[in-house]
């Protein structure tokens, strides 16, 4: 018997002290998460959340160090006969801006917004998986 899993990836973006968010609607229902999302088939995760990043905030990043890949089990949200797998980078701007740059998603029910890392808590996100994320971003400093 086959499983279906959706695989996620997603990026930490950091600057100037703040941390980029997501708030997105899907099928009725409001979140906050990190940008990114999924892989279509044939990417692999890096050129995936570049593209993410491109079509969500319109800017190119740089992927840096892996923070983690979902090592429990998940269900999705959005279908219950789907496992979700994430993995989370950190990644950077390819041109640094000066300052918190004023991000605009490209997307209808999306809304991008920056938090000061010192008010960032787990409580900001909606899924486990990026509740669990928040935590060891804390933990980097």
């Amino acid at each position: 018997m086959s499983f279906p899993f959706n695989v996620r990836v997603y990026g930490v973006l950091i600057h100037d002290a703040h941390i980029l968010l997501s708030d997105e609607v899907y099928k009725g229902r409001a979140f906050t998460k990190l940008p990114g999302g999924g892989l279509a088939f044939g990417e692999g995760l890096r050129d995936a959340l570049k593209r993410e990043f491109l079509e969500e905030a319109g800017v190119e990043v740089k992927i840096g160090a892996h923070i983690y890949t979902t090592d429990f089990f998940q269900v999705s949200a959005f279908n219950p006969l789907h496992q979700v797998v994430s993995v989370y980078y950190r990644v950077g701007f390819v041109h640094l801006p000066e300052g918190i740059p004023q991000l605009y998603s490209s997307e209808p029910d999306q809304l991008l917004r920056w938090k000061s890392l010192s008010l960032f808590s787990e409580e900001d996100f909606t899924f486990p998986i990026d509740k669990h994320v928040a935590s060891l971003v804390n933990a980097m400093g």
